[in-house]
């Protein structure tokens, strides 16, 4: 009897226990969907939220967004709800409410979307938080000196180069091809030689296991992102897609740990000559040709960084650094290529600039390419290389008078603040001027943020914006580019990285 009874009490116990947690967590979540409901948005349903509105064709879903956005924005709203599932995402589309997200120093944490790429990234500057990302930033900032982007110069002109002569044989000949794969193997080649100090000669050997595979990490990681029950394991698995993750993954990180080993190798007989790596020595940083992986290298020396840290920083940067340039890129060919009066201006600023010349491309030219800045500035305002940033909410935020209830997640769009006709009026048209020095200072500074802004603004921006224009001034120096497809039919895709959705069938013709 007396077991009987004792057997009792555990069991009233544990009801109790679970009972107040089941209506603590239920009380919480009539909180949460009370406070969200607030904001405007979509039609949600239960569970499956505004998912099922989603359209599957990407560039529709883009067109989706754009509507949404537009309605709202019209509507005076600068806070909007969308349920992804049972997850509400609070997204601000006007720059007042963007400026108090990004420059908060509590709301930091990238928001639960990001889980997938962190199988890949791990908690490198990208997707870390906190301490950590404090002291990452500060750690890696004297990888984007002034001296070291300087040094990246010929690496830059030396891919452009050989750019050009793998796209010369388009020249005269009438032919319509594809630029963009052709621009994405530029980057990719940048990238590795700055951030690792290696050459994969992606744009001799286009079939290269790496390219292809990070390529494909991209697709699946979008596709996860954007449907919920993707995030269910058995599911993610059952499609083929997790294995499928799971192999690239893998071919692209032993790339990168073998990569490091070698350098790792070569910094060690480096250091027993008595060498030092000094960043601040320009002249030092040009005749070793330093890349990203020496300072972490020279930081690991000191006990602060482990191999797999190491790792994690260059796959980083390998995957933000590629991606995002080969877009900005391709998407201001593209819209030259359907406005020949901008077109000619760049070519006229860059003859004026180089003249005959084949002279390398210098500091001082980058800093002369004026036009050429405003037609990339204006074509990450149309499509940003990064569509969207979010950040979860770890406690209740104010934000300007309103609350974001603990639990939900807050979205900044560039993709839809760009776009807001008040911030740009013809803002929907391609137009560089909306870059000159009187418009800037007529619009709020967080209505164009392609890189972000505030405490987790994008380390690689100076970096990404030299290297655009030394490679197009480059192009321009050969070529002008033509297109027979409508400029409004190639639409955005905001996958992780915001690309075209038929690449960019040109013409080129040889300039010289």
């Amino acid at each position: 009897m007396g077991f009987l009874l004792w057997i009792g009490i555990v069991t009233i116990g544990f009801g109790i226990y679970y009972w107040k947690k089941i209506y603590d967590f239920c009380k919480e979540r009539h909180r949460f969907i009370k406070e969200v409901d607030k904001f405007p948005g979509p039609p949600a349903m239960p569970i499956f939220g505004s998912t099922l509105l989603f359209k599957w064709n990407v560039a529709e879903f883009t067109d989706q967004i754009l509507e949404w956005g537009s309605i709202f924005q019209s509507e005076g709203h600068g806070l909007v709800t969308l349920w992804l599932g049972p997850f509400a995402i609070i997204s601000t589309l006007k720059p007042e409410e963007a400026k108090v997200v990004l420059e908060s120093n509590t709301v930091i944490t990238k928001g639960k979307e990001y889980s997938i790429i962190q199988k890949w990234l791990g908690t490198g500057l990208l997707t870390s938080t906190g301490d950590k990302w404090r002291s990452r930033r500060k750690m890696l900032t004297p990888a984007f000196h002034f001296n070291v982007l300087n040094s990246f110069l010929r690496i830059y002109d030396g891919e452009a180069e050989i750019f050009v002569e793998q796209i010369e044989k388009y020249a005269d000949s009438g032919e319509i091809f594809n630029l963009f794969p052709y621009i994405k193997r530029c980057a990719l080649d940048i990238i590795c030689e700055t951030s690792m100090g290696t050459k994969i000669n992606a744009q001799t050997n286009p079939k290269h296991p790496y390219v292809m595979a990070v390529q494909r990490l991209n697709e699946l990681s979008f596709d996860y992102m954007r449907f919920p029950w993707n995030w269910i394991k058995p599911i993610w698995y059952a499609t083929g897609k997790g294995g499928e993750y799971d192999t690239c993954l893998k071919l692209v990180t032993d790339f990168t740990r073998k990569v490091i080993a070698i350098r790792a190798k070569e910094f060690e007989e480096s250091q027993s000559r008595g060498e030092i790596f000094n960043f601040d020595d320009a002249d030092l940083v040009a005749k070793k040709k330093l890349a990203f992986l020496d300072l972490l290298l020279s930081v690991q020396k000191e006990g602060k960084l482990t191999e797999e840290d190491i790792r994690e920083e260059v796959d980083t940067f390998m995957f933000e650094g590629h991606d995002t340039t080969s877009a900005g890129m391709t998407w201001t060919i593209w819209n030259l290529a359907h406005y020949p009066e901008y077109q000619e201006k760049v070519i006229e600023e860059v003859d004026e600039i180089f003249g005959d010349s084949n002279r390398s491309c210098t500091h001082d030219d980058l800093k002369e390419l004026k036009y050429l800045e405003k037609c990339i500035k204006e074509s990450l305002r149309l499509y940003p290389s990064v569509p969207f940033f979010t950040r979860s909410v770890e406690e209740d935020f104010d934000l300007n008078g309103r609350l974001l209830p603990k639990g939900s997640t807050v979205l900044v769009p560039p993709f839809v603040l760009h776009r807001d006709p008040i911030s740009f009026p013809n803002s929907s048209v391609f137009y560089p001027e909306h870059f000159s020095q009187e418009n800037i200072a007529k619009r709020h500074p967080f209505s164009y943020v392609p890189f972000s802004a505030g405490p987790r603004n994008c380390i690689g921006q100076k970096f990404a914006l030299m290297e655009e224009k030394a490679v197009l001034s480059q192009f321009f120096r050969n070529f002008r580019v033509e297109s027979e497809m409508p400029w409004e039919e190639n639409s955005a895709c905001p996958e992780i990285i915001t690309k075209p959705l038929h690449g960019c069938p040109v013409r080129i013709i040889r300039r010289k």
